[in-house]
């Protein structure tokens, strides 16, 4: 008679060792850029020294690792490779929602895949409907209003010093000194270039002056069900990472985190200072925490995120912008900085977002939290 484990058919549920293909977009700085982009094009790639990086972390946990460019072969390679799983860290290829684009994919060839969904990576992308989803459920952003064309009626409740830059880039794209604008004059020429260059809306919103924070974090509802570190999870669900200040104040961009200041490596001259944890009062730690976990929730974000706060003129948090595809570049990328601060490794932060991911395939079993707390009781 077959065993209940024997009684199943073969599965990735059964594996313990999987194929993961590490699916992104790889920057080649000795390439020309295309005619009509943007100087910024493709700034948020990443290198292939990030994809080794993360590779040797899954391989340390004896997964094989291959990695998939995700251009236009992307459904071929994942034909081809068969893999159980991927590790999806790909920015897309353009397009109004191009983070959705990999994930829609795998969606359609049903193969598990990490991070958020289809709909999450396309609506965080758009800063704007982003903003709009947050105001309407109570969330502090900045007073905003997009234009289509520059020569839009401006609001009345929008007060200069005004910041414009992209609605639906990351990584600074389309952000420097000259984002900040002073009158009525400036937001225009302002909003025509971001517009002309970039092809897109512009997303205008009062300046913020005060300091800034990035907050990450890892989990939902039932991630200790599934987490080699169930430990790191407090009762929601969430491990929130310590908060990450990042000070401009000796930046190449004084006041602005520019795709310029983001280039930089950390502790470079001109590079923004990162300080974590934060020092902050318990209490305003406490506001910046609630609010990137409901900046989460509220688009429906899945296991990592991280969230950008910035304090206006009075010393109150608005939320800015969030990133449903993190940054994961060992040493330099902000989720890194602050899992590093908190003396998770490396290593263990990748294998936990695949991981959580895995979870949501039935690729990993729940551990039997009941007999848990049994032997925790004895």
């Amino acid at each position: 008679m077959l065993s209940h484990a024997e009684d199943k058919p073969p599965s990735r549920r059964l594996k313990r060792y999987w194929k993961v293909a590490v699916l992104a977009n790889i920057k080649d700085d000795s390439m020309p850029k295309p005619d009509g982009v943007p100087p910024d094009a493709f700034a948020d790639f990443d290198h292939i020294e990030t994809i080794d990086a993360i590779r040797a972390a899954l391989e340390a946990d004896g997964h094989q690792t291959v990695f998939i460019h995700a251009d236009a072969d992307l459904p071929y390679a994942l034909r081809d490779e068969k893999p159980d799983i991927c590790l999806n860290i790909a920015e897309g290829l353009g397009g109004d929602a191009r983070e959705a684009q990999v994930p829609a994919l795998l969606e359609l060839l049903q193969i598990p895949y990490t991070g958020s969904r289809v709909l999450a990576n396309a609506i965080s992308l758009d800063k704007t409907l982003t903003k709009r989803i947050w105001r309407d459920r109570s969330l502090p952003v900045a007073p905003f209003q997009e234009f289509n064309t520059g020569d839009e009626p401006l609001r009345t409740d929008l007060e200069f010093p005004l910041f414009v830059k992209p609605a639906r880039e990351g990584t600074g794209m389309g952000v420097d000194m000259k984002a900040i604008v002073h009158n009525e004059k400036e937001v225009r020429e302002r909003a025509h270039y971001i517009v002309n260059t970039y092809h897109q809306p512009a997303l205008v919103e009062t300046f913020l002056p005060g300091r800034e924070f990035t907050v990450g974090l890892l989990g939902r509802s039932d991630a200790k069900l599934y987490s080699r570190h169930p430990e790191w999870y407090e009762k929601d669900g969430f491990h929130r990472f310590p908060i990450l200040e990042l000070d401009m104040a000796h930046s190449v961009t004084p006041m602005v985190y520019s795709q310029e200041a983001k280039s930089k490596d950390v502790g470079e001259e001109g590079a923004p200072g990162y300080f974590c944890p934060a020092k902050i009062e318990p209490e305003l730690e406490k506001k910046l925490k609630h609010l990137a976990v409901r900046a989460h929730l509220l688009l429906n974000a899945l296991d990592v995120s991280r969230t950008d706060i910035r304090l206006d003129k009075n010393g109150n948090p608005r939320v800015m912008e969030i990133n449903t595809l993190p940054g994961l570049t060992p040493d330099y990328s902000d989720l890194c900085l602050q899992s590093a601060a908190q003396g998770i490794r490396y290593e263990d932060l990748i294998l936990e977002i695949l991981y959580l991911g895995a979870s949501r395939w039935g690729m990993v079993e729940p551990r039997d939290i009941r007999l848990e707390n049994h032997r925790k009781s004895r």
